[in-house]
Parts: structure tokens; C-alpha cells; sequence
């Protein structure tokens, strides 16, 4: 893990990644709350989770582990040694939870605040706007990965599956399916030009890049026969999407909306009146973009499977079959494995 010093200054001072988009500063406004006589990490975390839950942070007690642990160099608060957790800090230390802690209390997601995120046993950069992956992300991976496991290999087959990956944001997905299928290429899409550069990033530090294309396209502009054609590759014989999928009026009432506002790209999860928007792009799309038999897995709002399947039945000429269902770890209906037909 990278120390925290370079970090924090990269954070509350300068440019959060290349292409020069903007950093995300520290208020200097934003009260100093006294810390006198706390000096452990332990004592800090306690004190923390309690600052956040008066002001109302989500997870509070999670998200000063998290702060702390980071300080001192571990991934969580219960990693570090019995020893670092009650040993007194250093003032330099003390003074970078206050100011990461600080920006906890402006309500800045804990993942944009280290700059990382684990996901799937890979580590990820992190940097707003791009979308932060959510625990529910890493099961439609899971998915995907067992699929692909039990297809059959084609007898004298030489490549590995071709995957196309639609909305990459920070390469969560693509990179996680690089890194477990060694013969794997990956193709990822988004319309932002930060998600094009922060999924590059990644690639690069987990030494993936030769095996991933990134190209900066919004798949809602794309016209049948034309606009997927700059990407390499084609036809997939695998396509995953993480897709805005919530309708506009449930976007604007929903939790996660006030969770990462102002730093998060609301985009993301817009998707329209009916939230249809964005899949329905990529459906029409299909038989343009996938090999006879090729799969399209999509994560949706658990709203969207019916309205999916009644979109699919209405158009039999695109020769697409919704196959399987699955739900997340809460239950609900999150995820849709969709087949184009074969011959």
C-alpha cells in the first residue's frame, strides 16, 4: 500500500488523475475537532465513530477503521498488530486522520478518501467522479467466471474468450476476469473520459495492459451497423455491463444518491425514465456485437428483469433469450444472463 503522506497530499492539493480534472480539496473551513489527550488508534477510531455517527455519516465506525488502518499503513483496523492499535501515534499521523476524517464529514465516499478499494482480491485505484464498484458487482464476476469455466472449449480453438465490457468505470470487472482468465482479451467502453483513464491506470498497475483495449464511446449514440465498429475484435464472444439501470424517479430519491453527491457521477445510475434507457441500446445492439451463442451478463436494478424480459419478448427478431435470473447476497433479482441464438 502506498504510504499515506503522498496520498493525502495528492488528495486535499492536486490533480486526482492524468488528464488534468481536478482534485478534490480539503475545506479548509471545515472545524478542527479537538483531539487533546487521544493518542492510540483505538482511542482515534472510537472518537471518529463518534464525530461521524452525530453528524450522520454512514457507517461510521467502519469508515474510521478504515481512515486509521490507512494512516498506519494495513488494509483494515483489524489487520494491524494488538501492539499498533494502542501505541501512541506520531503528530504527523494524528493530523492526517484529522484531515481524512475531515473529509469523511463532508461526506466524501471512504473509497475516494484512500484512493483505493479492494475488489475481488485486486487493488484498485479510486478517484472521482468515476463510480466506486459495489459488493454486489463482484458476484456477477463470480457469474460470468463459472459460465465460462463450463463452456466447452472448441476443439482446435487457439484465442481465449473475447469480452466486451460496457461502462468499465474503474476496470473492476474487466480487470478482475483478465487477472482469473490468463487467455482472456478485454475490450472495455465508457463515455467518460475520467473511467477511460482511471480503468487504463489499473490495468497498467496490475501489469494488464497488453491484454486490455480501452475506447471512450457512449453506447446510447451508437447506430446498428455502425459506432461499435472502432472497436477492436468484434464479434464477442462475451459481453458484461454494469449499466445505469435505475429509472429517474427512483434515482432521485435514492439513498446512494446522498451518499456520493458531489463526488460521484450521477450518470451512473441514471437511466432514464424507466431505467431502460442504456440496456435497451445494448440489446438492440447484440446482433451486431456477438458471435452466435455469445452471452451478455448485465447487473440491473432489481426492478429491471421483468421489464426485460417483456422488452425481449416484444422483439423476437433480435434472436436474444433471457436465460438465467440470479439474485445478490440481499435476495434480490440483480443480475441477467442473456443468449444470442445460435444457427
Amino acid at each position: 500500500m502506498e504510504s499515506w503522506g503522498p496520498m493525502l497530499r495528492a488528495l486535499l492539493s492536486g490533480p486526482g488523475r492524468r488528464g488534468g480534472t481536478r482534485g478534490w480539496a480539503f475545506r479548509s473551513g471545515q472545524p478542527h475537532l479537538p483531539l487533546a489527550g487521544l493518542s492510540s488508534a483505538t482511542e482515534l477510531v472510537n472518537h471518529w465513530t463518534g464525530v461521524f455517527e452525530k453528524r450522520g455519516i454512514p457507517e461510521a465506525r467502519e469508515s474510521s477503521e478504515y481512515i486509521v488502518a490507512h494512516v498506519l499503513g494495513a488494509k483494515t483496523f483489524q489487520s494491524l498488530r494488538p501492539a499498533l492499535r494502542t501505541q501512541p501515534l506520531s503528530p504527523q499521523q494524528l493530523q492526517c486522520i484529522q484531515e481524512l476524517s475531515s473529509c469523511r464529514l463532508q461526506r466524501m465516499p471512504v473509497q475516494y478518501i484512500l484512493g483505493e478499494w479492494d475488489f475481488k482480491g485486486l487493488s484498485l485505484k479510486m478517484a472521482p467522479p468515476v463510480f466506486i464498484p459495489r459488493p454486489e458487482t463482484e458476484e456477477l464476476v463470480e457469474w460470468v467466471l463459472e459460465e465460462v469455466v463450463q463452456r466447452p472449449r472448441v476443439e482446435g480453438a487457439q484465442d481465449g474468450p473475447l469480452i466486451l465490457e460496457v461502462g468499465c468505470g474503474s476496470g473492476a470487472i474487466a480487470l478482475s476476469l483478465l487477472s482469473q482468465l490468463p487467455e482472456s482479451r478485454v475490450i472495455a467502453v465508457d463515455k467518460g473520459e475520467a473511467a477511460i483513464s482511471l480503468t487504463h491506470e489499473n490495468a497498467q498497475r496490475l501489469r494488464l495492459q497488453d491484454r486490455i483495449w480501452m475506447v471512450p464511446l457512449d453506447v446510447t449514440l451508437a447506430q446498428k451497423g455502425a459506432g461499435h465498429t472502432s472497436c477492436p475484435g468484434a464479434p464477442w464472444t462475451w459481453s458484461s455491463a454494469t449499466l445505469p439501470t435505475s429509472s429517474t424517479r427512483t434515482w432521485s430519491s435514492w439513498p446512494l444518491r446522498s451518499a456520493g453527491a458531489g463526488y460521484e457521477d450521477v450518470a451512473a445510475l441514471d437511466g432514464g425514465e424507466e431505467g431502460m434507457d442504456v440496456i435497451a441500446h445494448i440489446l438492440a445492439l447484440a446482433p451486431q456485437l456477438l458471435k452466435d451463442s455469445g452471452n451478455i451478463f448485465l447487473e440491473v436494478d432489481p426492478r429491471q428483469p421483468e421489464l426485460v424480459s417483456r422488452w425481449l419478448q416484444s422483439r423476437p427478431d433480435l434472436d436474444l433469450q433471457l436465460v438465467a435470473v440470479r439474485r445478490d447476497f440481499c435476495g434480490r433479482p440483480r443480475f441477467l444472463h442473456i443468449r444470442r441464438s445460435g444457427p
